[in-house]
């Protein structure tokens, strides 16, 4: 098994890096292959929706987008953490996720997700919603845990105190586990679900 954690904020070691590595020490205890992509303190431009990538199968703009796709690919598990800015997530971690998905064409059907958000105070379950819609609209599986994904706390430090928001990552991390070896197995047994033709349409036909 292997996960990809995303962190989304740009402190590397801040609230945001506490939760995720909470979820990481029970991924490895449990004896899942974790790798974490500092992805929030990089330059990262939004989609211009050009198409490129359909031609190429990768962004046409070659940075940590690309550099993160065949991890994703390989992985089984798919973890975003992100500081909450007004409500939402880093607009870094946005336009990331944007291309990230948007350019890679590989089946991202039953890999498992979760998302973690960070805060002072509010905002946190926007945020949490705004994130899982990128594991809704690919078929992806998501992991619940005891409570709503999130941990507070404003200054580096802060998250350590926060014993609930811990737990709540451990448990994640638990359940996400348990999901994604299940999910192996039944892929084994039953296979992926059946797809469709995709039928695609817009609001004037």
């Amino acid at each position: 098994m292997k996960v990809l954690i995303i962190n989304g904020s740009p402190h590397a070691s801040g609230n945001t890096a506490t939760a995720l590595n909470e979820m990481a020490k029970v991924f490895e205890a449990e004896g899942v292959e974790v790798k974490i992509v500092q992805a929030g303190n990089k330059a990262v431009r939004g989609c211009v929706a050009c198409g490129k990538c359909k031609e190429l199968g990768r962004c046409v703009f070659n940075d940590v987008v690309n550099e993160t796709a065949p991890l994703f690919e390989e992985a089984d598990g798919f973890v975003i953490g992100t500081p909450v800015y007004f409500s939402s997530a880093n607009g870094t971690l946005v336009s990331f996720l944007d291309r990230l998905f948007f350019s890679t064409n590989f089946d991202k059907t039953m890999k498992v997700g979760a998302s973690v958000a960070v805060a002072r105070r509010g905002g946190s379950s926007a945020t949490f919603d705004e994130l899982n819609k990128y594991f809704t609209n690919c078929s992806m599986a998501i992991a619940g845990s005891q409570y709503w994904n999130m941990v507070y706390g404003l200054v580096p430090g802060d998250a350590e105190k926060d014993g609930e928001g811990l737990q709540t990552m451990r448990t994640l991390a638990r359940n996400m586990t348990f999901l994604m070896k299940s999910i192996a197995l039944g892929k084994e047994k039953f296979g992926l679900p059946e797809k469709e033709t995709r039928i695609a349409t817009h609001f004037i036909r």
